[in-house]
Formats: structure tokens, sequence, C-alpha cells
């Protein structure tokens, strides 16, 4: 296994080469893999980072460490499109993804050390997809053989950090891998943080003037990966230790970068809602201005009509913000939008036909039922999980049949007591006439 491994980097280091007659000799590299729920996002990340990078014109090559499964046609896409060197890669085992506090999210991470593979160039900036570059880095190639940025007081972040490529220290990381070396989160943070423990005694990184290359290894400056939080605490960027050079988003995953784009638009969205609630709810007629009708067969098609329409207008509540909700939006934002504009819809059908609130809402509550269940964390695979549904929608069946009989029961009910469709030839009747009470 071991010395498979060696022979696969030999060959990333050949491949790394076989682009042509190279120029740079420095990279700003990142690592693709599939088998997250969130591959296209980090992809469509990737790219974003590659492109920002190559509009500060960096002195350097794009490098992606792609693992052999991710598709081509994105493969095609960073080469073609955003000029990036792509180097295809095994996945390295992860000898700890049985301990107890493993994050399957973090199975493929350790893929981060191909890096040091990539011996053709004298320095590697190694990068996660969730940094935001607000300018030019090219001081970080004058680093030493490893640095990197403490964004928590006693542990640095290996969401960016420098490295000078050798075979000799990749050799070496994947002995450690075999033998297990003590990880304590069993991704790259852990094992890189643990291959390196005493960076926190290492001196900060100041660039030389010369341009020369320093050695040894260097903590980065915290303006090289300051944590989004740090925006609102004075709602500006402003890190007085270094250049305020990188912005990282290391939290919860629904605020990363690549949402926040979105979020004007679910703001907009979200407020258009609550208005539709508002108005319907301050034009539904007073029921004690509402009159009898006597039933009559001339108008009966029309009433038919109008419960078509109410039943339409009920199923376009439920389907129509389907199409409007931004797609890369993070799904917990995603459907929490899509369930307040269901209900919103719904509320013109039950404010305009005088309808029951609860049997319109069924759907919306089997719908956030359904998205419960699927949400549970402790199926064992995806065949249980899909019998899972399968049994909650075979026991809403019922409960959905049930309302839908109730709307239409009041429908009709309601038609015939309101004054949708008054008689031709008949004067309005004066105020006060013939009301409730």
């Amino acid at each position: 296994m071991r010395w498979s491994l060696l022979w696969l980097a030999m060959a990333v280091a050949i491949e790394a080469t076989a682009f042509g007659s190279r120029v740079e000799r420095n990279a700003y590299a990142t690592m693709m893999y599939m088998g997250t729920p969130r591959d296209y996002e980090f992809y469509v990340a990737t790219r974003v980072m590659l492109r920002s990078l190559s509009k500060l014109r960096v002195a350097a090559d794009l490098v992606v460490i792609a693992s052999t499964d991710v598709p081509l046609r994105w493969v095609r896409a960073l080469e073609q499109e955003d000029g990036a060197k792509v180097v295809r890669v095994e996945n390295l085992n992860n000898p700890y993804k049985n301990q107890a506090n493993f994050d399957r999210r973090f199975k493929l991470t350790l893929n981060k050390l191909y890096a040091w593979s990539l011996v053709d160039y004298d320095r590697v900036v190694m990068l996660d997809s969730d940094n935001l570059f607000l300018r030019k880095t090219d001081e970080l190639f004058q680093c030493g053989q490893f640095c990197a940025v403490f964004i928590n007081p006693c542990i640095f972040h290996t969401g960016l950090f420098v490295l000078q490529p050798s075979m000799e220290v990749f050799k070496n990381m994947i002995h450690e891998l075999e033998i297990g070396k003590e990880n304590p989160d069993g991704a790259d943070q852990g094992f890189i943080g643990g291959y390196f423990p005493d960076l926190l005694d290492q001196p900060l990184f100041h660039p030389p003037v010369n341009g020369t290359k320093l050695k040894g290894t260097f903590r980065l400056p915290l303006g090289y990966q300051m944590d989004a939080s740090y925006y609102y605490l004075r709602l500006r960027w402003s890190v007085p230790c270094g250049p305020n050079s990188v912005i990282t988003f290391p939290g919860a995953p629904w605020l990363k970068p690549w949402y926040g784009a979105e979020m004007p638009l679910v703001f907009i969205q979200a407020v258009f809602y609550l208005g539709i609630v508002a108005v319907t709810r301050l034009a539904r007629p007073s029921l004690s201005k509402l009159c009898y009708r006597r039933a009559d067969k001339s108008i009966s098609f029309i009433q038919t009509g109008l419960k078509m329409i109410a039943v339409w207008s009920i199923l376009a509540a439920y389907i129509f913000p389907v199409f409007i909700i931004p797609h890369t939006v993070h799904p917990l934002v995603g459907w929490s939008l899509y369930l307040l504009g269901a209900s919103a819809l719904s509320s013109i059908a039950v404010n305009a036909f005088l309808l029951p609130i609860l049997p319109v809402l069924i759907p919306w509550l089997g719908i956030l039922g359904t998205l419960l269940v699927m949400a549970c964390p402790w199926y064992p695979d995806g065949v249980v999980r899909a019998l899972a549904v399968f049994v909650y929608a075979f026991c809403c069946a019922p409960i959905l049949w049930v309302s839908m009989v109730k709307i239409l029961s009041c429908l009709q009910v309601s038609l015939e007591r309101e004054a949708f469709l008054p008689r031709l030839g008949e004067s309005t009747p004066p105020a006060g006439f013939n009301k409730l009470y």
C-alpha cells in the first residue's frame, strides 16, 4: 500500500510537468473530491476562488488536486475556462474514519497531503475553497518550509498554509498515516497540526524586502486568514496584525460565502410573502356582512369553475415557490423560504374563499414532517431512510384526503352563502337588509 502511494505521488509530480514549459516557480493549490452532499457547491466555490486569483494577476500557477472521480466536464471547465492545472489523484485512505468523534464530511480531506508531492514548485500556498482574496498575497512564497495562521489561540488553521514541496516529507506523512499517528479530529486539520506541533513557538513571518525566500517554519499574521466573524465586531475588515488579505469562513456550512450572494433576493422574497399574508388578512370580508343565497341551477356551472379555481390556487401555492427560490441558497434557508411562500400564497385562497386554515395547511405540515423524517441522523443507510419516508407518506395520505374533502365541502358552503355572483336584473339590497346577526 505504501509503495503504491509513493509511485502514485511520483506520477502526480510527472503529470504536473506535462502541461508544457512552466514559467512560474510557485503555485496556489486547492483540492476537489466527491462524496459529500455539497460537491457541486464546492466545485462552484473553487472556480470562484480561482477566478478571483486570476483577476489579482498573481505570479503563480493555479493548481487543482482533483480525485479521479471528479467529473471530466468539471475538469475541462477548470482547465479551459479557469486556466487551472488539474492533477488527478487517488483518494488517500483515511485510517481515522472509525474513531468516535469522526465527522464523515472530512473523510477525504487528507488528500490535501498531495500538495507536498508538487515538487516542480518552490513554494505552494494550499487553500480551502471557502477563502476570499481581497488582495494579492504573492509575498507568501517567500515564507519557509511550512507557515500557517493561528485563528485559534492554540491551533493553526489548515484553510491556508504555505509549504515547500518535498517527496521526503510526503513519504513520511504517508508512513505516519499507515502507522495510525494520533489525530484528534481524523481530518487534515488534526493530522497536519500534529505533524507540526511546535509552530506556535516559531517567529512571525515578515516578508524580506529583497524578495529572498526564508528557511524554517513561521507563523503567518492573522490578516492572511481573517475569520468572517471578525467583520461583525466593527462592521468592517480591520485586523491590526498583518495585511488584511484573505477572508476565511470556517464556521457552519450555511455561513459559507457562496450562500451570501443570494441573501438579498431571499430577503426580498420573504418580505413579499409576509406582505401577501398581511394584505390578504386585511382584505378578508367581514362575516357579519355576508348574505345567504338560495341555490340557483343557472350558476351551478360557474360555481364549479370557482371550485376549480380555488383548488388550483391551493396547488399553485405549493408549486410556485419552488421555481423562484435561488438555486445556490443553503438548504436550510431554501426550505424555510419555501414553507413561508407556500403558507403566504395559501392564505390567498383561505381569505378569498373563506376556507378553514388547518385543512389548507395540511400539505404544508406534511412537507415539514417529511423534511424532519429525512433529516433524522440515525438511519444506517439510504434504503432505511427511503423506507421511513415511504411509511410516513403512506400514513399521511388518508389525512391529506380528509383535508381535501373538508376543503371542498367548506368551499361549497362558502359559494352558497356568499354573494360572489349577484343575479342579473336584481338591484343591490339596501344596507342592513337580510343580514346575519
